[in-house]
């Protein structure tokens, strides 16, 4: 099928890759041009966005780009007023952005577990403060929060204490979003992604091997490390990311709201 978000506007939060490849932020926004709809892709990055936008123009689609800090009100802010006075409109608000850090309650910094929880949950608080009066005003849209599977499981042998607890906090903010706004036309639902083969992987390995000399060998020891723990033997990918939240935005799921989407190839079934 195509056409499926045909004549909306997108916003996309990290919707730049954080290295070379495909992030879940990037194949959404490529996904979501493809089935037509305008894409007002956001990043802190400003070239990670650009380059976005590019890819998007270069098959034909719509698209423009913004460098915001999604973690600061006024910078969302902008970025949300801009989008709307470029095509008035927003439909769909698709948040993408994430960070990790390694240490449990007691190793982990204060300071870190305060920069976790602004750019995984605070992020997601401002974009719907800030987009679900246009929603409203609308009466319709569609939100979809790209959780993960920590928020439900926690990895063996590795301490991400304030991952796994920022991003059980971004559930509570979608189920809260959709019970209260459901009856204006809103939905507002999270994608669980398990393993995926994304840029992150880049850093996972540098965290993983800090003190390796090799960390090429380091990185392909990540990859073998996250695959075999699939039950399908390999890793998902941002394109298995984009079609779920493409899922989600369409109307095709028009009666699916408070979601907690796991996409991981069956991993959390062995928990």
């Amino acid at each position: 099928m195509v056409g499926r978000l045909q004549n909306r506007v997108a916003l996309v939060v990290g919707a730049g890759s954080s290295g070379p490849g495909w992030g879940n932020g990037k194949c959404t926004a490529l996904t979501f041009a493809r089935q037509g709809a305008k894409v007002f892709c956001v990043d802190l990055n400003r070239e990670a966005a650009e380059e976005t936008v590019a890819l998007i123009r270069a098959e034909g689609g719509v698209a423009e780009g913004y460098a915001a800090d999604s973690s600061r009100n006024e910078q969302i802010a902008g970025a949300v007023r801009a989008c709307l006075e470029r095509w008035g409109q927003i439909d769909v608000l698709d948040n993408n952005v994430g960070i990790g850090s390694t240490g449990g309650p007691v190793e982990l910094d204060e300071d870190e577990w305060h920069r976790v929880f602004d750019v995984n949950v605070k992020s997601f608080y401002l974009t719907a403060k800030h987009v679900l009066p246009v929603m409203e005003r609308q009466g319709r849209g569609s939100i979809v929060n790209v959780s993960s599977i920590a928020s439900i499981r926690s990895p063996k042998g590795v301490a991400y204490v304030a991952y796994n607890a920022s991003k059980g906090a971004v559930n509570g903010l979608t189920i809260a979003i959709a019970s209260q706004y459901a009856s204006k036309g809103i939905r507002c639902n999270a994608i669980l992604p398990g393993l995926m083969h994304t840029p992150m992987i880049d850093f996972l390995a540098e965290q993983y091997a800090r003190d390796a000399k090799d960390h090429n060998q380091a990185y392909q020891r990540m990859i073998e490390i996250r695959d075999k723990a699939s039950p399908t033997g390999k890793m998902g990918s941002g394109w298995d990311t984009a079609n779920a939240a493409l899922f989600l935005a369409s109307d095709e799921s028009a009666y699916v709201n408070g979601h907690l989407l796991v996409v991981d190839g069956g991993i959390t079934i062995r928990a």
